[in-house]
């Protein structure tokens, strides 16, 4: 391949990039915080309802392009509980709660839950122990963290709504979906391309 070829092959290469750049840019990466906790649930004290509060550390700066929520909870009526996620920089959005007077029931467990804006079914519509992925029963979507960085510390907060009934946080996840970085890309496809380039420039 001579120069002028050398030269062509390049640029066509450049502009097919450049004309389909979701072939480069949005190739999509996963990124899993959390763990387990076994974080026993503060049961409601009589008077009110008391918080906990389980805490994700993120030392990653990422742009969230999609955010799913994974969680177990042991408990004895997961319809006691409201579940609610917080950011670094906020929103706070509930991933799920029921209306004591019209969607009360008496079930046990969250297994293995996924809380994910693209699923078929609402979190309200499922039944314990909800395994699978399902849409959250807002106020608020976990939409509302796209394009938020993720560094920081998130909150899982839950209330417990009534007494005589008890329970542990198993564990909670943070899927984070961010776009593949381009540049390992480019660079491998352009010494790709250049390289024979510049060995028939040799003498």
């Amino acid at each position: 391949m001579d120069t002028r070829s050398s030269k062509f092959v390049v640029y066509v290469a450049l502009a097919f990039v450049a004309g389909f750049p979701s072939l480069v840019f949005s190739v999509p990466v996963q990124k899993i915080y959390g763990g387990d906790f076994d974080l026993p649930i503060i049961d409601k004290p009589g008077r009110g309802s008391v918080m906990t509060e389980a805490i994700i550390d993120v030392p990653d700066h990422y742009t969230i392009y999609d955010l799913d929520v994974q969680i177990n909870i042991t408990h004895t009526n997961v319809f006691d509980l409201q579940l609610f996620l917080k950011g670094p920089q906020g929103p706070r959005i509930c991933l799920n709660y029921f209306d004591a007077l019209t969607e009360y029931d008496i079930y046990p467990n969250y297994i293995n839950t996924i809380f994910d804006d693209e699923a078929q079914l609402l979190i309200k519509d499922g039944a314990a122990p909800f395994t699978g992925r399902f849409k959250p029963h807002g106020p608020g979507q976990l939409e509302d963290f796209e394009g938020k960085d993720t560094f920081g510390s998130w909150r899982l907060q839950i209330y417990d709504m009534w007494d005589w009934d008890y329970g542990t946080l198993d564990s909670f996840e943070l899927i984070v979906t961010i776009p593949e970085p381009a540049t390992a890309i480019l660079l491998t496809l352009g010494a790709g391309l250049i390289g024979p380039f510049k060995s028939r420039r040799r003498p």
